[in-house]
């Protein structure tokens, strides 16, 4: 027992620390782990007593269809919404138009689009050079499409839609996917109506259709406006020398449809779904049959979900008895559904089917942010302001007061943080026993992808979103209280993913109440492990003495795309609030079609103090703050295996994340990781940012 013991503790570190140079990987500590194990292999039978019913039962060979019931709406939902073979091709929900401006007839307005999209097409079509001129036809033609949103706006996808094909921007069947009315035409036609075309806006929606329309546009600052100036002075955090164990959970994406033994190397998302047979009779022979714990090129189907949370108790050394002080969820429960297979149905039934699991194997309470991908239509929050807080702006509330009831049915928000939510977009801010206070944001509010997030681009507070977070954060800061702040679309690093304004308004808030209010910031979003640092006066100065806040980006659990399945634990001081260390958690994918009498195996893949504390000089009862993340950075400038270590963490040692051997890649990481916004990530190296697909970016 004890030799076996000692070779999984061998094979552990060898695991959680790759080889690099001699002097760099010599220097490296073997990590302690803070459960029962350091591997834990899950059991290959499927967790039956998780739902009480199913339509169809689990087994060796097929995922399982559990009736779920709806503990808020009091529903239970027909096994049709979710069986694989079954899956919809429209979404069956309504949709809503602005308010037109004149009431003209049928025939009035189909004359009023063919008249639109024939100047269109000659706007297109006239000879105009230059560099802008492509961004001014743009702009033009949008001016066009607004005239029709406010005159005809149930017209408006349709023609749209005829425009996307006759100019071959998309395929047939992608334009009518992608713009038709029940898709995202309809939110297409409010943009429309309600964008200032000409100015920021119009140039955003452009560059987002393509950046040969026009190019992206420069950061342009909104000055924050704070209650009263930062303190000259503050306390420093007061340490009790206590731990407290807390979990972070990022992008499980339940596929709920996953079907087993489809292919699972499709060319085209997403992969692991059903396909009916041929006509011919002839029996399809797939590349790669889609394995009941989940591939590479899928969302987590049932069997993957359930495994990771059962190996949450031996890895954490946690329990529904002995929970964790608290758990952290950074957004997006729903898989990859392209919107004609969403539903308003679809997004409810996998938020009950997620938190029912969480619950069986997750003690305490689990604080939650929105993701992307939990709304339909997909990627959409939109600003109450958008029609004075009238039908418009009130369009997605089913799902904050949907979501939020289930978050207080389960006791981890009361009657009053629950009213919150519902308010705020599904973002609240409460206080934790232990005294630190959560405050959650929705960010899909300052995510490029969300088509409302280019209204009043110009304004980034349009939505409220910061106002209310500048309130909760005075308060805690009037009250001496320590904050979290956990959101889903982090808000830097290569700069591709956050709205430029949004992104610098929440760095110029994090800077003023860091680092005596804010101890950590916690995001999701790119399914990968990643570290942000920000610092003091926007980050013009990126010293270790002007580090002042950082942020952990959870690992996803999902494997898409050439990921491996994970997540995280922090031992925490329960007086300062500040992360101590960090473990992290993996399952490797690649095993899974080999399974045979057991589930898969998840282990601890790294320590972070472990992994970088040495290389950075970092004193062993120092916090892993802004100032640590910082000398990591340091580090990896005078030892290049170090960022090579990084992105093998990165992609939770996938064998499929590419190689970060070069100067250009490793300064790339360097420059991410010190950039917590759009502005500062622009300035790095591009090209080396997602380990999800080869690197573009050139070395130097």
């Amino acid at each position: 027992m004890a030799c076996a013991l000692l070779l999984l503790l061998l094979a552990t570190a060898t695991a959680a620390f790759p080889t690099g140079s001699e002097s760099s990987t010599s220097s490296r500590r073997v990590a302690t782990y803070p459960g029962s194990a350091a591997a834990f292999t899950v059991p290959a039978a499927f967790p039956t007593s998780v739902f009480s019913s199913y339509y169809v039962k689990p087994g060796p060979t097929n995922e399982p269809q559990p009736v779920i019931f709806d503990p808020v709406l009091n529903i239970t939902f027909p096994v049709n919404l979710t069986n694989p073979e079954t899956i919809p091709t429209q979404d069956p929900d309504p949709v809503l138009f602005p308010p037109t401006l004149a009431n003209l007839t049928d025939a009035t307005a189909e004359a009023l689009v063919l008249a639109a999209i024939a100047q269109i097409q000659s706007i297109i079509a006239a000879n105009d050079t230059g560099p802008s001129s492509n961004c001014s036809k743009c702009v033009a033609s949008l001016s066009v499409g607004q005239m029709l949103a406010k005159l005809a706006p149930s017209h408006v996808p349709d023609a749209i839609v005829s425009l996307c094909q006759t100019t071959g921007f998309k395929s047939s069947a992608l334009c009518k996917t992608t713009y038709e009315a029940s898709s995202f035409g309809a939110s297409w036609t409010q943009l429309l109506a309600y964008a200032d075309i000409t100015g920021l806006d119009g140039r955003y929606i452009c560059a987002s259709l393509s950046t040969t329309f026009c190019s992206n546009a420069p950061v342009i600052p909104v000055k924050a406006k704070f209650p009263k100036p930062k303190p000259a002075k503050f306390k420093k955090p007061h340490r009790s020398g206590k731990k407290a164990k807390v979990l972070h959970f990022s992008d499980l994406h339940l596929d709920t449809r996953y079907k087993a033994g489809s292919e699972a190397n499709c060319t085209s998302s997403m992969c692991c779904r059903y396909s009916a047979p041929p006509t011919n009779g002839v029996q399809v022979d797939f590349s790669y049959p889609a394995p009941l714990f989940g591939y590479y090129k899928c969302d987590s189907p049932f069997y993957l979900a359930l495994a990771a949370l059962q190996s949450v108790g031996p890895l954490t050394g946690t329990s529904i008895h002995d929970p964790p002080a608290m758990t952290l969820y950074t957004g997006d429960l729903v898989a990859h559904d392209s919107q004609n297979q969403r539903s308003q149905s679809y997004v409810e039934a996998t938020e009950d089917a997620v938190w029912k699991m969480f619950k069986s194997y997750i003690g305490g309470p689990i604080y939650a942010a929105l993701g992307n991908h939990d709304t339909s239509p997909d990627n959409l929050d939109v600003a109450h302001a958008i029609d004075g807080n009238g039908p418009l702006g009130q369009q997605l509330s089913w799902n904050y007061e949907h979501i939020s009831k289930l978050w207080q049915h389960y006791g981890w928000i009361d009657s009053a943080t629950q009213a919150q939510a519902s308010l705020h977009y599904a973002a609240y801010a409460v206080l934790h026993p232990l005294g630190v206070k959560i405050i959650t944001l929705n960010t899909d509010l300052y995510y490029k992808n969300n088509l409302y997030s280019y209204l009043h681009a110009a304004d980034p507070d349009f939505s409220g979103m910061f106002s209310f977070l500048i309130k909760e954060l005075q308060k805690a800061e009037d009250e001496g209280q320590r904050v979290w702040i956990v959101g889903h679309v982090l808000s830097g690093w290569d700069g591709s993913n956050p709205m430029p304004s949004g992104s610098d308004m929440l760095y110029q808030i994090i800077d003023r109440y860091s680092p005596h209010v804010i101890a950590n910031v916690f995001w999701g979003h790119t399914h990968e492990d990643q570290a942000l640092i920000y610092y003091s006066n926007n980050g013009t100065s990126q010293t270790a003495e002007n580090a002042i806040a950082s942020a952990w980006v959870g690992p996803s659990i999902t494997p898409l795309t050439n990921l491996n399945a994970g997540y995280r634990m922090y031992e925490v001081d329960t007086g300062s609030f500040e992360v101590f260390d960090a473990y992290t958690f993996y399952a490797d994918v690649g095993t899974f079609k080999s399974l045979n009498d057991t589930g898969p195996v998840f282990q601890l893949e790294y320590s972070t103090r472990a992994a970088y504390g040495p290389a950075a000089n970092w004193p062993a009862d120092a916090p892993l703050n802004a100032t640590f993340w910082h000398r990591v950075t340091e580090a990896m400038e005078e030892d290049r295996s170090l960022a090579t270590l990084f992105n093998t963490y990165q992609g939770k040692s996938s064998t499929r994340t590419p190689n970060c051997t070069s100067d250009a890649c490793t300064e790339a990481k360097i420059c991410y990781i010190r950039s917590g916004s759009v502005g500062l990530g622009r300035q790095c190296p591009q090209g080396f940012a997602s380990v999800q697909s080869p690197y573009t970016g050139k070395n130097f």
